[in-house]
């Protein structure tokens, strides 16, 4: 498994490609956003009256990007040059998209990065990811960043926990030129290398190597857990 950004992405036409240096790993890009947004110039620009903005002052809008009626846009915000951003987009805020992308309808993206020539156009949740340059997000993909017990999210692959990122919040890697069939769910920390293809309508977890095809789980884990508090009869079946 390897966690060193250039087995993910190639930075060298990436205008914000400082957020690579001097990393270990991955991971490490999220810890340096903050610093990077307070020391960044941003552009100006006037925006339609539809457009919905909270901390202006915070947001850059790149040359010849369209931002449709109906956007909300939350700082801090940077977009690059050719964009597109869709009605009903929202940008929630500490995210960075590169040039030539487009955020589409009911897109929903959070404290994540888009390198270059990126798509999420279609009903697409992002939150707390990366993604390289020449991705294509299916409609309805989901990037899951949270375990449902908040523990923290752990790297696995072959289904053996390898790396505890010691974070509780984080969705995806997504290697350049990679492609997500639509409505597929990447489970929290899902990492995937360059060239990759998922089927769309499928569930992925781990570590998956570059030049990978991804068509269906292999297996359902099926297990009784419990909850300390809950009842004994919560989980009645409908039947009863």
């Amino acid at each position: 498994m390897n966690l060193n950004y250039k087995f993910f992405f190639d930075t060298s036409n990436f205008e914000h490609n400082s957020l690579f240096e001097n990393i270990v790993n991955i991971f490490e890009v999220f810890d340096n956003l903050k610093k990077y947004f307070n020391k960044f110039s941003y552009k100006k620009k006037v925006l339609n009256n539809l457009v919905f903005i909270e901390n202006p002052s915070l947001i850059s809008i790149g040359k010849n990007t369209l931002i449709e009626p109906g956007a909300y846009i939350k700082g801090p915000c940077i977009i690059g040059d050719n964009c597109e951003i869709r009605h009903s987009a929202y940008i929630r805020g500490n995210v960075i998209v590169g040039n030539n992308c487009i955020i589409g309808h009911s897109t929903e993206i959070k404290n994540s990065i888009f390198l270059n020539n990126t798509s999420a156009a279609h009903f697409a949740y992002i939150g707390d990811s990366i993604i390289g340059n020449n991705v294509n997000i299916g409609a309805g993909v989901k990037l899951a960043n949270s375990r449902l017990d908040k523990k923290n999210i752990k790297i696995r692959e072959n289904s053996i926990s390898l790396f505890d990122t010691k974070r509780n919040k984080l969705g995806s890697i997504i290697g350049d030129n990679t492609q997500i069939g639509c409505n597929s769910v990447l489970n929290p920390g899902t990492l995937i290398e360059k060239d990759a293809i998922i089927y769309g309508s499928i569930n992925v977890s781990g570590y998956i190597p570059k030049k990978s095809i991804v068509k269906s789980q292999t297996k359902n884990l099926v297990r009784s857990y419990k909850i300390k508090g809950l009842k004994n009869d919560f989980f009645k079946t409908a039947k009863d």
